[in-house]
């Protein structure tokens, strides 16, 4: 099966320079929706959706494969391959910018620059690194969402979402979850949850620009230092923004960095 097919691959705009952006964990394209028009005129916007999210085609998953990010990594690299997209911009958020780190690092030849949005290289303290969560606050979380996925992801949709006054941006993420494909969500989120990409930010040799929010629950203020600290020549924004969805709940903010960067 094509790339395209088995992602779902959609591309817009009217310009020529390619822009590609990834989707966080339990979401889908469409959550770039407020971010993508204002690049439409000036670059070729590519969407796609991780196998088991969207419209992705589900016969193609095997658990034995997607063991790790670096396969869903190498799904980027094979739509690179067959878009031919040369002197690519790559949007990652969430665990999709670590995806993106894999990628670049992976095939450097795609990529001009790197937007990572919210990324985070590990959830789990250790030492002296703060990824905002113990083992045992993962292991319990993932508990929770192998005995009941739906509750699980109304529960923890609210605070991914960090944006209490505007409830409906909370339910709309929990949505996203709830239409994914359940048992594949639970895999990719072990996947998640449980890498350790710290050691891959020091070989990124691509341009490389990261957007934190200024409160954010799933991935706190020193993560995004602490991955701006190892990728040489970063850029750090800390938008006003709060949450781990800027795309969504501060899209103008999101965009004005972006192009700033850009």
């Amino acid at each position: 099966m094509n790339a395209a097919k088995k992602n779902n691959v959609k591309v817009v705009g009217k310009g020529q320079k390619p822009m590609l952006f990834a989707h966080g964990y339990g979401c889908d394209q469409n959550m770039w929706r407020y971010i993508t028009p204002a690049f439409e005129a000036d670059y070729k916007i590519i969407l796609f959706d991780h196998i088991g999210f969207g419209g992705s085609d589900t016969t193609t998953y095997t658990k034995a494969h997607y063991t790790s990010l670096q396969a869903y990594a190498a799904d980027v690299l094979d739509i690179c391959r067959e878009l031919e997209l040369q002197d690519l911009v790559f949007v990652g958020h969430s665990v999709s910018a670590m995806i993106g780190v894999l990628a670049a690092n992976m095939e450097p030849e795609w990529f001009s620059k790197l937007i990572l949005i919210s990324p985070s290289p590990s959830f789990i303290n250790d030492g002296d690194y703060i990824g905002g969560f113990s083992r045992e606050d993962i292991e319990g979380l993932l508990g929770s969402l192998d005995s009941d996925y739906l509750g699980w992801s109304n529960t923890i949709a609210p605070v991914i979402m960090g944006n209490p006054a505007r409830p409906e941006l909370s339910q709309e993420l929990a949505g996203s979850f709830c239409r994914s494909n359940e048992a594949i969500a639970k895999d990719f989120a072990h996947v998640t949850f449980l890498s350790d990409n710290r050691k891959d930010l020091s070989q990124v040799k691509t341009e490389t620009l990261i957007l934190q929010c200024m409160d954010d629950a799933i991935a706190p203020l020193s993560v995004g230092e602490f991955t701006h600290q190892n990728i040489a020549g970063s850029r750090l924004v800390v938008l006003e923004a709060t949450g781990h969805c800027p795309n969504l709940s501060a899209p103008e903010e999101t965009v004005a960095a972006m192009k700033s960067f850009l």
